[in-house]
């Protein structure tokens, strides 16, 4: 539309709605909940695995709608054609803050990750690096990205211990 591509705006739609609901809903707090304490969110009597239903459901919907938007980009319907992608939006969704073992995070760092991810691949690409060394360069990023976040988690509850005690 204009000078704006397709799968920009369906991205920001897709954006400003999952936002919506993770950040003003019961669904989305439920979301956030089931990544950082399953357990407690059934005592407080929310019916997890209608929740997990919900959520899958919306995750498949969402995959559907990337298949379409790839399939107008490639203009193919491949089954392989997706293969590989698995590995950047993990190592994308890491870059971005969101935590490996759940319930921490927001879309927007997610966002950025993929950003990142892409300037990471296009610029090799660019460079005529070969798409092995390309894997091997991503692998060390998602490396990075974990070792970070979990230094930064844990350098935090230390800190907090440490004011526990004080007071």
């Amino acid at each position: 539309i204009g000078i704006i591509p397709v799968p920009i705006i369906i991205l920001a739609v897709v954006f400003v709605a999952i936002t919506v609901l993770l950040e003003k809903t019961s669904m989305g707090r439920h979301i956030y909940a089931i990544g950082g304490n399953r357990e407690a969110l059934r005592l407080s009597g929310v019916n997890v695995e209608k929740r997990l239903v919900q959520v899958y459901g919306l995750a498949g919907t969402l995959f559907g709608l990337a298949g379409v938007v790839l399939l107008s980009r490639i203009s193919s319907a491949q089954p392989s054609a997706g293969n590989g992608f698995e590995f950047d939006v993990v190592t994308a969704v890491v870059l971005g803050g969101i935590s490996v073992s759940g319930g921490e995070g927001k879309l927007s760092g997610a966002i950025t990750g993929v950003l990142i991810m892409g300037i990471l691949a296009n610029g090799m690409t660019l460079l005529n690096i070969y798409e092995y060394y390309q894997m091997i360069m991503k692998c060390m990023v998602l490396l990075i990205a974990v070792f970070a976040g979990e230094y930064a988690k844990n350098r935090q509850l230390g800190l907090m211990k440490k004011k526990r005690k004080v007071v």
